[in-house]
């Protein structure tokens, strides 16, 4: 058999094995840019920088095998090319940029003039500082690691709950969590952490963006730092901060090893991903990686003005999701993630921005016919955020996609703060928000449920606060959104005042009942159900510090019981979680339901127009083979200031008992035929099969 010589190839781009029989490794690198005239990798040992020009190219990629590479080389890219800010060609030589296929990053930017390609003073004009030394480096990484008999969970998404969290906020603060893994990967996979999760009965962990991400200059020189991290920059790279064993590589491993973990504990791994702008913002933004390899192919470009940047992120930049390579970029970087780091699911940061080849979303554009072709990514689950700075697009997206539902957060949070002639769109979130899906022949899991994320007030904040108190972020309280829907139910922010804190308690279980009791799939935030607080800011991305970490010296044991005791209830009764939408009790489907008036009649037309409607009733019921005889339930919702008498339905089984509801006094003794609940409060009965 003939011997071939080791040889580069096109594909895959980034960094790849060519030959590893040899005595040395060795290594080719691959880097498509169609406007560049050269490509050089640069490979730095002790501070010293080995240039090697990657001799081939084949269609628009530069590729070679490049000397001196090997697991743990640290590299970074020059690209030669023309200067032409107003033909959208940004290519400056003297820049050192990311691999935009690394699979780590070492080290962080100094922020300078020497990490801006143009003038700072004269933007037109082509800077030429030397930026070694003030920038990080990419790292040859090692993909071998002992999965075991690792296996995706794989839950359905009927019986999906996910709880959304901070890798470092989550285990900051821990006291079981050892204090050298506190912060990390490492912290969440350890035991401590696995535990709250299973305990509580979550399926899902979404961790907030964990692909390597930029600390912004302005951030930094406040004294501040990018906590949320949707600055990304390495849609490969584990963010290395995040890892114990430092970011010269092992943070691959660290990452694995966490995933590996949370799946042996039958938990799903769900990323939070940010492939609609990147880390290098606008014209007066620093060139690290895309802008300098290929502008025009990776960045949507104001046409008739290359110079400029077509922002619908509202952060400088939109990926260019029109063409190839970027569109290439986003599914490499997603296949990668599956298949090498075994993760179960992604949610799209401003995912409407992807769907946008020519200016408007669109349900076919290229961005969601590559996804949905995938065979890799058929498995997963995909989740929108459905909307940017341009347009609201909830309800548009493929049926096999789910959707943070903007509206059940809005209308659930009006219906409990006493917001008039909200009863009949309230209902429809109950139910799955037919209202939404059901035209499209769409499921209520397209819908993720949501009272509270990331971005606005904790659940504690919402029933605390009245107004945002972001002004630790240094801008005057002027950043972050007005919150209209936050309900203090007294006293704002902190007090002993036992009857407002009774109130407040009551209106947190409010929220975490309907969330978890309505169709659909519940998405918690981290530290709701231990009441976590963060002083009243509902903007608390730049805040890397204890108003931010989970408080786990202050946790509300009786909401966290209540969550745990909700998540049960739902994951146990398949009447609370059913996958398609409920059809009426007189129809032959596995899932009915009866929405009745607090008198126990069905409501008219007027009934829903009442703008002094607060009450409703929900008779939810279960006929499936594999269920036969299952549990039914009256779900009484009462959103009035004062306590309202209910007509209790017949019990389709075994008298109606008490399920569990908001109010610690609510009692029920059978036989019942009517039932007081009390103001603002939710009551959840069982009629036993």
């Amino acid at each position: 058999m003939p011997v071939h010589p080791p040889r580069s190839l096109p594909y895959p781009l980034g960094v790849s094995l060519a030959d590893a029989g040899a005595d040395v490794a060795i290594y080719s690198v691959a880097i498509y840019s169609e406007t560049a005239d050269a490509v050089e990798v640069c490979v730095f040992v002790d501070g010293e920088e080995k240039r090697t020009r990657l001799p081939e190219r084949t269609g628009h990629v530069f590729h070679g095998l490049v000397p001196g590479l090997a697991i743990g080389s640290q590299y970074a890219l020059r690209v030669h090319g023309e200067w032409n800010p107003a033909a959208g060609l940004r290519h400056n030589p003297n820049k050192l940029l990311l691999d935009p296929h690394a699979t780590a990053v070492t080290g962080d930017y100094s922020w300078g003039q020497a990490v801006f390609g143009h003038d700072m003073n004269e933007p037109e004009k082509m800077d030429e500082t030397d930026a070694a030394g003030s920038t990080p480096l990419c790292v040859v990484t090692d993909s071998d690691f002992d999965w075991q008999d690792d296996a995706a969970p794989l839950t359905p998404l009927g019986l999906t709950v996910i709880y959304e969290t901070h890798v470092k906020g989550f285990t900051q603060l821990h006291p079981d969590v050892p204090e050298d893994i506190r912060g990390t990967y490492a912290g969440l996979a350890h035991p401590a952490a696995i535990k709250h999760f299973t305990d509580l009965g979550v399926t899902a962990v979404e961790l907030m963006p964990v692909q390597q991400f930029v600390q912004d200059s302005h951030l930094l020189e406040n004294g501040l730092r990018n906590y949320w991290g949707y600055n990304s920059l390495g849609f490969f790279a584990p963010h290395g901060d995040y890892s114990s064993a430092g970011d010269g590589g092992a943070q691959v491993n660290e990452f694995k090893a966490m995933v590996k973990a949370l799946h042996a504990a039958g938990l799903e791994v769900i990323l939070d991903v940010v492939y609609n702008h990147t880390a290098e913002g606008n014209h007066m933004g620093p060139t690290l990686s895309f802008k300098g390899i290929d502008n025009a192919s990776y960045y949507r470009l104001v046409e008739g003005d290359e110079a400029s940047y077509f922002d619908t992120t509202g952060t400088g930049n939109s990926l260019n999701v029109s063409h190839p390579a970027a569109l290439g970029l986003i599914m490499d970087s997603l296949r990668y993630w599956v298949t090498e780091m075994h993760v179960d699911g992604f949610r799209f940061d401003l995912a409407t921005t992807l769907t946008r080849q020519g200016g408007d979303a669109e349900l076919h554009s290229a961005f969601l016919v590559l996804i949905q072709q995938d065979p890799i990514l058929a498995s997963v689950k995909m989740i929108a955020e459905p909307w940017d700075t341009a347009g609201y697009q909830v309800g548009g997206f493929p049926a096999d996609w789910s959707e943070w539902n903007g509206k059940f957060r809005d209308d659930v949070r009006d219906f409990w703060h006493g917001t008039e002639s909200v009863l009949g769109t309230v209902s429809q979130r109950v139910l799955g928000s037919p209202d939404v899906y059901e035209g499209s022949r769409r499921s209520p899991l397209s819908s993720i449920n949501f009272v509270t994320a990331h971005d606005g007030f904790t659940l504690a904040d919402l029933t605390s606060y009245n107004e945002k108190h972001n002004e630790a972020n240094g801008e005057d309280n002027n950043d972050g959104e007005s919150d209209n829907r936050s309900d203090n139910n007294g006293a704002e922010g902190p007090t002993d005042d036992a009857a407002v804190l009774e109130r407040r308690t009551r209106q947190r279980r409010n929220f975490l009942g309907t969330l978890l009791l309505s169709a659909g799939v519940p998405m918690i935030l981290g530290g709701d159900e231990l009441g976590r607080t963060q002083q009243g800011s509902n903007n608390a991305y730049c805040q890397d510090n204890e108003l931010s970490w989970f408080d786990w010296a202050n946790v509300d044991e009786g909401l966290k019981g209540f969550t745990t005791e909700l998540i049960t209830l739902r994951r146990e009764n398949p009447a609370l979680h059913p996958s398609w939408f409920r059809q009426a009790p007189d129809e032959s489907e596995p899932d009915t339901v009866d929405v009745l008036r607090a008198d126990g009649n069905r409501f008219d037309d007027a009934d829903w127009d009442d703008p002094e409607a607060r009450a409703i009733t929900y008779v939810l019921e279960h006929h499936g083979i594999e269920h036969h005889g299952a549990d039914a339930f009256a779900l009484m919702l009462n959103a009035a200031d004062n306590g309202v008498e209910f007509t209790v339905p017949p019990a389709p089984n075994g008298e109606w008992e008490l399920a569990i509801s908001s109010d610690d006094g609510q009692t029920v003794a059978a036989p019942v035929t009517t039932l007081i609940v009390s103001e603002r409060s939710f009551t959840l009965l069982r009629s036993r099969a």
